[in-house]
């Protein structure tokens, strides 16, 4: 059974699965702190409770020596309790710099600017930026943050020149634009400014399993699986390819994927890597019959997906049959596990059940658990899967024609 994660709570909403710990007296919140950070207050729930979903009550039994943990919070936070901060890049609150570091000092008990960070984050964070992901942080004035940590924010603003404009980064030059590893390196160096060097970049390639190569072979075969793994296989950004080394690659940020932009990567980016594959088959280069054979074969599962009939198509279990999207027209609010699904389900290019990706994440489509209402728009469906009336079935597909009908 999982731990019980404790964070401090500055008022978003919440469902049942989490709940709201306030002391009655504001000035003991140090204290209930330092208790819920120490990792006792998660013990404690979980020896009284290890389902899978916790009871609220069940935190109102926890027992707390108050004493005991104002003294803590005393020795820990003598000026109080900071503001938020974070160089974790799954946080909401992170400040979005890819090498910005707040730190605590334990000397004066406050947060304070760290070292510049060359950990493994630092590349994932890079390459967000340059397809133009923001955090929340940097969308937020109002959010409460450290000042530390709203400076780095501030600083973001001096990487927005690197952003490309439609999310599509393809890794070999194609349609007039530099290679993806060239305008990551630039987007690294203004970030770290006179602190860029070759001993630097070393470093964050040994961070990311990658030391004693470069760049280029990182993002093309190491980005996307570590992307995946450290955004808890919810990618954001999706790396597709032909299936070749020296092959079609692109990177593309799966926020602005909507039809139009999946139709620029199918026939004007992947479209001028095939006119340069067929000069190079007249100018007699090596290998260019088989990169033009496999952008082809590329070009027409990106064009399957952009139709989206079955088993192509994307499947919402709480939507009813007149709101399923037509083609490839995505609900973000649907989630990546769903909307994800026609890029795994198109022919493998080379790697198994990965489809056009590089990498396939640790997604499946089996049913979730719990059962449906019975208003839920496909609480019958189970049965005729083999399963029960109000399976939560999400390994549905459903015609064009069917969902044009109901329309």
């Amino acid at each position: 059974m999982g731990k019980a994660a404790c964070a401090i709570y500055s008022g978003q909403r919440y469902d049942v699965n989490s709940s709201a710990v306030i002391p009655k007296n504001k000035s003991n919140l140090p204290a209930l702190w330092a208790f819920c950070e120490s990792g006792d207050f998660s013990k404690q729930v979980r020896l009284l409770d290890n389902s899978l979903k916790l009871a609220p009550k069940t935190l109102l039994k926890v027992s707390f020596d108050l004493d005991h943990w104002t003294k803590v919070a005393e020795q820990k936070y003598p000026h109080g309790l900071p503001e938020p901060y974070t160089d974790d890049p799954t946080q909401w609150i992170f400040h979005g710099h890819p090498c910005g570091s707040v730190v605590w000092d334990e000397e004066s008990k406050w947060t304070a600017h760290g070292a510049l960070r060359t950990d493994d984050t630092v590349l994932q964070v890079a390459v967000a930026r340059l397809l133009g992901y923001r955090w929340p942080a940097e969308l937020d004035p109002e959010m409460e943050l450290a000042e530390e940590q709203r400076e780095w924010v501030k600083r973001c603003e001096a990487l927005l020149g690197h952003v490309d404009r439609d999310g599509i980064v393809c890794l070999p030059a194609v349609r007039g634009e530099r290679r993806a590893v060239d305008r990551l390196e630039a987007l690294l160096a203004e970030a770290y400014g006179d602190q860029w060097s070759a001993a630097t970049r070393s470093k964050l390639l040994e961070s990311v399993d990658h030391a004693g190569k470069g760049l280029e072979s990182w993002l093309g075969d190491k980005f996307f699986a570590q992307h995946c793994k450290l955004f808890q296989n919810r990618p954001f950004i999706w790396h597709i390819w032909d299936g070749l080394k020296d092959g079609f690659s692109a990177l593309v940020n799966y926020h602005k994927l909507d039809y139009k932009a999946l139709e620029t990567l199918t026939y004007t980016y992947l479209g001028d890597w095939i006119t340069q594959q067929k000069k190079q088959i007249t100018d007699g280069i090596d290998g260019a019959e088989a990169r033009l054979a496999a952008a082809e074969a590329l070009q027409k599962s990106l064009e399957l997906i952009l139709e989206g009939e079955e088993p192509y198509d994307i499947f919402v279990r709480w939507k009813p049959l007149e709101e399923q999207p037509i083609g490839w027209h995505p609900d973000l609010n649907d989630g990546v596990r769903l909307n994800i699904r026609p890029f795994l389900s198109v022919p493998d290019v080379k790697k198994k059940d990965a489809g056009v990706l590089m990498h396939k994440p640790n997604i499946h489509w089996k049913k979730d658990r719990g059962k449906d209402v019975e208003s839920a728009p496909w609480y019958d469906l189970g049965p005729q899967l083999g399963g029960a009336k109000g399976d939560r079935i999400n390994d549905y597909h459903i015609t064009l024609a069917a969902k044009a009908a109901a329309k």
